[in-house]
């Protein structure tokens, strides 16, 4: 989900609002002036481009007009600020692959794995959504289609809304957490210099003569059957787990009426 929107804002609540504006269709597009051709769509569009390369920390509104072919100054035209351009990149991002629950065959649980593996799927291509806080969201349009979406595939299975709302945000939050791991294990190499090789060989070191000694009697066992250098999906198995949690939870409310 979006990130903490007031944070970095001395505005505050008018920094939401422009942003808001922006997401909802409240801004005209700048009539007079700036390069022929260039909207706030081609700049969210840049921008997104540059951070899915580079990251967030390489973001600025001068690398986007760069990218562009317009200088910095001509931007604020049609973005007011930095803030408010990560706003519309996020939202924007959760336009990618809308679809319905209905169009996915089966029940609730084959809707909430598609749900799950859509989202796993945009942070693998837009790493940088993970360096954004999560916490108060940002309301706009793409976003909340994307939720109303997710709760469409748990109505009606016997949840409480408050048990809806808690069942998406679960899998959302697994998700999460799983893919920022997964992906900093992926740019550790390019992030400290050291790459995975020496990165394990000097922790050996220190880790090696605990295990000898056998103080580490699980972690041995674990690490002697391959388990730490395995293809183990770690995704797919912490999906299940999180939907067979949410089925003895439906299966229970069934029964529980049908007495």
């Amino acid at each position: 989900m979006p990130r903490d929107e007031t944070a970095d804002r001395p505005d505050g609540g008018a920094a939401v609002r422009r942003s808001l504006q922006l997401m909802w269709g409240g801004a005209p597009e700048p009539t007079r002036g700036p390069k022929p051709g260039l909207s706030v769509a081609a700049i969210v569009r840049a921008a997104i481009d540059l951070a899915d390369a580079e990251g967030l920390v390489a973001l600025s509104m001068r690398r986007i007009a760069a990218a562009l072919g317009v200088g910095a100054m001509s931007l604020y035209r049609y973005v007011p600020g930095k803030s408010e351009l990560v706003d519309l990149m996020v939202d924007e991002v959760y336009s990618e692959d809308l679809g319905s629950p209905e169009t996915v065959e089966g029940g609730w649980r084959e809707r909430l794995e598609a749900y799950g593996r859509q989202e796993w799927a945009l942070y693998l291509r837009h790493p940088w959504m993970l360096q954004i806080a999560q916490g108060r969201p940002m309301l706009g349009p793409n976003s909340m289609r994307s939720t109303d979406i997710a709760l469409r595939a748990v109505d009606g299975i016997g949840l409480t809304e408050e048990e809806m709302l808690a069942a998406v945000v679960t899998i959302s939050s697994f998700v999460s957490g799983l893919a920022k791991t997964t992906i900093e294990a992926m740019q550790a190499a390019d992030r400290t210099g050291i790459s995975d090789e020496e990165w394990w060989e000097i922790q050996s070191e220190y880790v090696g003569p605990a295990v000898v000694a056998g103080e580490l009697p699980m972690l041995t066992k674990v690490g002697e059957a391959g388990a730490f250098h395995s293809m183990f999906d770690h995704f797919e198995f912490g999906l299940q787990r999180v939907l067979d949690g949410l089925g003895v939870l439906i299966e229970r409310r069934a029964a529980d009426q049908d007495r």
